[in-house]
């Protein structure tokens, strides 16, 4: 990934790393988030933000939990606008934050869960056509290993929220 696509995909997804980190799992909840079901997989409350002109990735960002017996892994999906869709993480290395690409994808552990959360995993939504806007939902999938493809749709925060709109990233 070049520098001048990391530092745009950073900016997408950081501005709200000091908001997220240190609430453990409870992370921002709407008060009626969306839920999807494949399988034995839940996916609660997917979201991203609005991006500014000119952005050319933006992120996704939800709960995906297991209930089953067998493990899965999410290993892409699909986001309008966005010709490629990626699974990422950002962790701290030598003192710097870097991002990369999961390349086997996620996984979902059986009987647990995992959070694609601003500064942490993540959908990444590469080389959009146009700006994500703040307002109604947007539809994509996710395309999990085992359990096949869900369609879902994205509540759309503004540019920069902490979480979905109307709801902060200190709940717990």
């Amino acid at each position: 990934m070049n520098r001048r696509l990391f530092l745009a995909a950073a900016a997408a997804i950081v501005p709200s790393l000091a908001l997220a980190q240190g609430h453990g799992s409870h992370g921002s909840a709407a008060a009626n988030p969306a839920v999807f079901r494949i399988g034995a997989l839940v996916i609660e409350a997917p979201w991203t933000r609005a991006t500014p002109g000119g952005a050319r990735v933006a992120g996704g960002f939800m709960t995906i939990r297991n209930t089953g017996t067998l493990p899965d892994r999410l290993v892409g999906g699909t986001f309008p606008g966005a010709p490629r869709v990626e699974v990422h993480e950002m962790a701290m290395a030598d003192g710097m934050m870097r991002m990369r690409e999961l390349r086997g994808g996620l996984e979902i552990p059986a009987g647990g869960s995992v959070q694609l959360r601003p500064g942490g995993y993540h959908m990444m939504f590469m080389e959009l056509g146009e700006p994500v806007r703040a307002g109604a939902p947007l539809r994509g999938t996710l395309v999990f290993e085992k359990a096949g493809t869900i369609e879902i749709a994205y509540d759309v925060a503004p540019v920069g929220a902490p979480g979905p709109a109307g709801h902060g990233a200190a709940r717990h």
